[in-house]
């Protein structure tokens, strides 16, 4: 067998992994391990969950309100009579859904307008970046809110309620892309191969969608993995205020977290404490991942790290 071939068949991801080195490794480990877990308990979340997510009686018995953590319950049950692990695993599901749509939609806007700002340049440049910047400008809470709002139009069904969320994340996320893309592409569309392409009659669309866009888009995995982690606490937080999905229609960590609020007070503590805390690990495991590529892939964090090994290197023989 060739080493291309084995290189070809290398896992995917191996070859950051080994770009890493002490605890930089082991903080991709971790992110890594909790992202996956995540995405697993997403995936299989029908056949984890031993009840549905709004089911509230099994066999014609109606669950106990509100009954602490059992064999029967292992997360204990809800206000509602729902079983608090269920709904835990179907709120993984909700936010992947949500948070692929509105990162697949961030990257579809974002990244040709960018690259369009950035490349045709005169009035159409400042016309999109005066409206990202207005875009930019609002709180990032309060435009979700307004946009979910918008969007729903009264309604909260499964999809519609994952929708509206999902384009009220994206709405906030666009001009985030937008800025990277048109920074890098301004950066670029002077070299040397974008004047050959466009010395031999190549189209706008061909240079910047063949020429300049794979030569832009080094710093999007960095950026995909952050506003993911914050798209769990946009979600969250459309969620807790009330702008989020029918609970009888998809399962939702926020809306979960603001029906406990009460039973805290009342020493009721699992109906808040396991949604908040998959909450926390999924945000914690895409920022390690996140913060991760950034370090390996950003070549003045590479210097940095080369000149301080040297260093160390040198007291240690000193």
């Amino acid at each position: 067998m060739s080493t291309a071939t084995v290189k070809r068949r290398r896992i995917p991801g191996a070859g950051l992994l080994s770009m890493t080195a002490g605890l930089q490794r082991i903080t991709l480990i971790t992110g890594l391990v909790l992202v996956t877990g995540f995405v697993f308990v997403a995936v299989f979340a029908p056949l984890l969950a031993p009840y549905g997510l709004a089911q509230n009686s099994a066999d014609g018995v109606a669950f106990v309100p509100q009954q602490g953590p059992s064999a029967e319950h292992w997360f204990g049950t809800s206000v509602r009579s729902e079983d608090v692990f269920s709904r835990v695993l179907f709120g993984a599901r909700t936010a992947l859904l949500v948070i692929v749509i509105a990162v697949v939609l961030s990257l579809l806007v974002g990244v040709p307008l960018g690259l369009l700002s950035g490349y045709v340049g005169r009035w159409v440049d400042r016309v999109l970046v005066l409206v990202m910047d207005a875009i930019y400008a609002f709180p990032t809470l309060l435009l979700a809110i307004v946009v979910s709002i918008v969007v729903a139009g009264g309604t909260s069904s499964s999809l519609g309620g994952m929708l509206s969320a999902a384009i009220a994340i994206t709405v906030v996320y666009v001009p985030q892309y937008f800025r990277v893309v048109r920074n890098a592409t301004v950066a670029v569309k002077t070299e040397p191969y974008v004047d050959a392409a466009r010395v031999t009659g190549a189209s706008t669309a061909r240079i910047m969608f063949r020429h300049i866009l794979s030569n832009v888009t080094g710093s999007l995995p960095v950026i995909i993995t952050i506003n993911a982690a914050d798209a769990i606490l946009t979600l969250a937080a459309l969620g807790f205020l009330g702008f989020g999905i029918e609970p009888t229609q998809a399962a939702e960590w926020g809306y979960d977290l603001n029906k406990a609020l009460n039973d805290v007070s009342n020493g009721i503590w699992w109906t808040s404490i396991f949604p908040g805390t998959a909450i926390v690990l999924v945000v914690l495991g895409m920022t390690l991942v996140g913060e991760s590529i950034d370090e390996t892939l950003n070549p003045l964090l590479r210097t940095r790290r080369a000149v301080t090994t040297v260093d160390e290197k040198e007291t240690a023989d000193d």
